[in-house]
C-alpha cells in the first residue's frame, strides 16, 4: 500500500535574499540563502513534511507563489517577504485571500530597526511572526508549522 503524501510547507523568500551571507552580515547574518535551504530541508524530514522553497526579487511572482501554495493545498507557508513586507498590500490581500496559514518570517527584528520597517503589512493577515533569530528563525517558523492542524 503507498504512503500518504507528506504535507508540504512553501517556503517563500523576497527581494535581495539571494544575497545572504554576502548582504550586511551584521544585520542579517553569515548564512547563505542555500545553507537556509538545506537545514530547513533537514528539518522538515525529521518533522515528515514535504518542503517547496523559492526566491524572487518580484512581487507578483510572490503573490502567484502563495496562489499556489493554496491551489496545491499547502500545510502553511512561511513567507520572508523582505522590504516587500512594508509596502506590499498586494501581498496582503493575497495572504488574506489563501487557505494556508502563513507564517511572517524575518532573519532581524523589524521593530528594532528604522521606522519605515515598523509596518508589517503581511503581519495583518500572517498566523504568526518569527523574528530576529537569524537563521534560526526559518527553523522556529517550520517547527510551527508543524503543529498546525
Amino acid at each position: 500500500m503507498p504512503s500518504p503524501a507528506l504535507p508540504v510547507v512553501h517556503v517563500l523568500n523576497g527581494p535581495n535574499l539571494n544575497l545572504l551571507g554576502a548582504r550586511e552580515p551584521e544585520v542579517y547574518g553569515h548564512d547563505t540563502l542555500t545553507e537556509i535551504e538545506q537545514m530547513l530541508r533537514d528539518k522538515a524530514a525529521t518533522l515528515s513534511l514535504g518542503m517547496v522553497f523559492r526566491q524572487t526579487n518580484h512581487e507578483g511572482t510572490l503573490v502567484d507563489w502563495l496562489h499556489e501554495a493554496h491551489e496545491q493545498n499547502a500545510k502553511a507557508v512561511l513567507l520572508n517577504a523582505a522590504a516587500y513586507t512594508h509596502t506590499s498590500i498586494a501581498l496582503l490581500d493575497a495572504i488574506k485571500a489563501i487557505r494556508p496559514p502563513v507564517i511572517e518570517v524575518h532573519l532581524s527584528d523589524p521593530a528594532m530597526r528604522e521606522p519605515f520597517r515598523h509596518v508589517s503589512f503581511v503581519g495583518m493577515a500572517a498566523a504568526a511572526q518569527v523574528k530576529g533569530l537569524g537563521a534560526r528563525s526559518y527553523l522556529r517558523a517550520l517547527e510551527l508549522a508543524a503543529t498546525l492542524p
